[in-house]
């Protein structure tokens, strides 16, 4: 396995984890996060998961299994020679940084959680009709299938690497150990990160709901920025 991933030099690194059907230029770059992180003097560190942009992408599910897609950031984490990081990530990516901090507690030191909440919803869709789409193109009935699924389709995804990815991501958890602080971060319009307000009373953790922001415009929002930062500092 290659996995691609960008660097800004700075102090305190963060590693930033980009969610399904995306690349970390388009997660991070083209919303200003790594220009609003190297400008606070933090170094940025930006993978593209596997699957998905520059990086390999493998076409068995079980090659997309939680702590496997963790395991690739330990990977990059050991060839930057960090011991620990701060983790900033957004919808899928949430939940590869959540496997992160079981896998290896001791790399992570605070973690934001954003777009993402305690309901999987891969684990809510027809394996079926997602593989029929995948494949051969045929509508499902759910629209959130075509939404999501045809975006990524139409921008060119490998369509096997998303198939798998898609069936080995199914019913990952956002379950983080009890010692690592996280920071749950979701927009008020955003139906994907439902429940997460009170997962984040559940566990004692902060919480911030962006106003009017939907699932697609949430990291573009500075009051995301400037939060995650004061929490990461």
């Amino acid at each position: 396995m290659r996995v691609a991933y960008d660097v800004v030099p700075g102090d305190r690194p963060v590693l930033l984890v980009h969610g399904f059907a995306s690349t970390a230029a388009d997660t991070w770059g083209v919303t200003g996060w790594v220009a609003f992180l190297a400008d606070a003097g933090r170094g940025v560190i930006t993978p593209d998961l596997r699957g998905h942009g520059r990086s390999d992408a493998p076409q068995r599910a079980a090659e997309y299994a939680p702590r496997q897609m963790a395991a690739d950031l330990v990977a990059v984490l050991d060839d930057l020679e960090l011991e620990q990081v701060d983790v900033i990530a957004y919808s899928l990516g949430s939940r590869v940084a959540a496997a992160l901090t079981r896998l290896a507690p001791e790399r992570v030191r605070r973690v934001v959680l954003g777009g993402a909440g305690p309901i999987e919803h891969f684990a809510t869709w027809d394996p079926a009709a997602v593989e029929r789409f995948v494949t051969d193109g045929q509508l499902p009935n759910d629209p959130t299938i075509a939404a999501v699924l045809g975006a990524a389709i139409a921008g060119g995804a490998n369509r096997p690497a998303l198939l798998a990815c898609v069936q080995g991501m199914t019913g990952s958890v956002l379950d983080v150990p009890a010692g690592i602080p996280r920071f749950y971060v979701a927009g008020s319009a955003d139906p994907i990160p439902e429940g997460v307000a009170e997962l984040a009373r559940t566990v004692g953790a902060e919480y911030l709901g962006l106003p009017g922001r939907t699932h697609m415009n949430a990291l573009g929002s500075r009051a995301f920025k400037v939060a995650a930062l004061d929490f990461l500092t």
